[in-house]
């Protein structure tokens, strides 16, 4: 996950505020202040004193010619490099990035960092925000967060829908409000995530739940914010999990619960590349599966040939972590 980072050179305690409730990743600051941002709140803090120590794990660099990015590389090698100032090009930063990692921009305007995090279609590896006005910030972390990870989703077809007996399904609770075409990737195998919808629909039956995915069985895979999954029966308070809409644009979310019920359950079997997926949810009309038009499905109006969106990873998982494995679930 991309980091973003805030510089409050000069001091300014509303801009620390203002970063550390945006979900800001660290704060760079004068030396001498690690011990008041501490009183304020958890988070990183970049200073020759500091978490990160400026010099030695982080250096900023500007560049300007071509030697420049020479010694770029040569530092990213062993700490994190800042190229700062606004006078940046595009080619430069996609001549360091197809060589390198640990590359850091500093930036003053949203846009520059939504260029920098989609430069070659891997971006710098984080944003460090030099703005003076605490609600440009908060909107400049928002944006960031929301784009923070693309996903490549692909177009299932539902080849039967059949119900099962009763098991214990997991309801996710966020702390962010989601909105049509948003959910969580779960599925049976990490292979082959579904994009299970929010509980944002109106309907006829419940009160809509925006901050809930109603996600699944306690054996189902979901990712994570670090790219990393989760049994949903290790879901905890806390966790961070990822919002992905049917674009496959992302953005983290962290776990207000996870609560557990022993409901009455169906298996949507799809096939996707040839390939037979599948995925386990509760027997609900509430229940929806995504379209490939950002449009919600309910579980009942799901027949064969019905559209659905998943995401297909080539690497196996051990401990929730990707490997280089040949792994078959069925």
């Amino acid at each position: 996950m991309k980091k973003v980072w805030v510089k409050v050179i000069p001091w300014r305690t509303e801009l620390v505020q203002a970063a550390m409730e945006s979900g800001a990743d660290a704060l760079w600051i004068e030396s001498g202040k690690s011990l008041e941002v501490k009183k304020m709140g958890l988070i990183q803090t970049v200073a020759e004193d500091g978490d990160l120590k400026l010099g030695l794990d982080v250096v900023e660099r500007e560049i300007r010619e071509k030697k420049d990015e020479e010694e770029i590389i040569t530092l990213s090698l062993s700490r994190k490099v800042v190229v700062k100032n606004g006078n940046w090009k595009i080619i430069p930063l996609e001549n360091l990035l197809s060589r390198t990692n640990n590359l850091f921009l500093e930036i003053n305007h949203l846009q520059e960092g939504e260029t920098a995090l989609g430069i070659l279609e891997k971006g710098v590896d984080g944003i460090v925000i030099n703005h003076p006005d605490p609600e440009a910030v908060r909107e400049i972390i928002r944006s960031l967060k929301r784009e923070a990870e693309k996903f490549e989703l692909l177009t299932a077809r539902v080849k039967q829908v059949e119900p099962l007996g009763l098991g214990d399904r997991v309801c996710v609770d966020t702390c962010s409000s989601m909105i049509e075409g948003e959910g969580m990737l779960v599925g049976n195998s990490s292979q082959a995530l579904f994009l299970i919808h929010s509980e944002c629909v109106e309907n006829p039956f419940v009160n809509i739940r925006p901050f809930r995915v109603n996600a699944g069985p306690l054996h189902s895979y979901i990712l994570l914010m670090d790219g990393q999954t989760k049994y949903l029966s290790e879901i905890r308070s806390g966790d961070r999990v990822l919002i992905v809409n049917f674009e496959g644009k992302s953005f983290p979310a962290v776990v207000g619960r996870a609560k557990t019920e022993r409901r009455p359950l169906v298996l949507v079997e799809a096939e996707e590349g040839g390939q037979a997926i599948s995925v386990i949810l509760q027997n609900a009309e509430t229940i929806r599966l995504t379209q490939p038009c950002g449009q919600a499905i309910s579980l009942v109006d799901l027949k064969s040939g019905s559209e659905v969106l998943v995401y297909r990873e080539k690497r196996g998982r051990h401990f929730g972590v990707q490997i280089e494995e040949t792994i078959l679930e069925r």
